[in-house]
């Protein structure tokens, strides 16, 4: 993984997770991550060594990673747009056969149907 997508990854896993990280280790993956700030710079920031604050990303970035890998919420978060994707796109062609080819409206809402029934398992 290159850092592009670590820093992406990171990120995701934040926006689902941060809450359920300390105030310290929220405050460093925000800096080093969301505000792009350095290792040195943070360190200056908080008034902590450079290696507290390497530390602290680390442990941060294991803590998250393990929420995930337990909990799973970006795989069903995703899975879900998936669905509400198709659902809307299957809306947009309803729309557009209604008029003309009946049958395959009422075709495509059961198909709807079996969509919305996979989300609500």
């Amino acid at each position: 993984m290159n850092d592009i997508e670590k820093v992406v990854k990171i990120g995701i896993l934040f926006d689902f997770y941060g809450e359920l990280l300390t105030v310290k280790q929220k405050k460093v993956v925000s800096l080093y991550y969301d505000e792009d700030y350095s290792l040195g710079e943070i360190s200056e920031l908080l008034k902590i060594s450079r290696q507290a604050v390497y530390d602290t990303v680390k442990r941060a970035e294991k803590i998250l990673i393990s929420y995930e890998e337990k909990l799973n919420l970006i795989e069903k978060f995703e899975s879900r747009d998936k669905y509400i994707r198709r659902i809307f796109e299957g809306i947009e062609k309803v729309q557009n056969s209604i008029q003309t080819d009946k049958d395959n409206a009422l075709d495509e809402l059961e198909n709807l149907k079996d969509v919305c029934k996979e989300l609500l398992k």
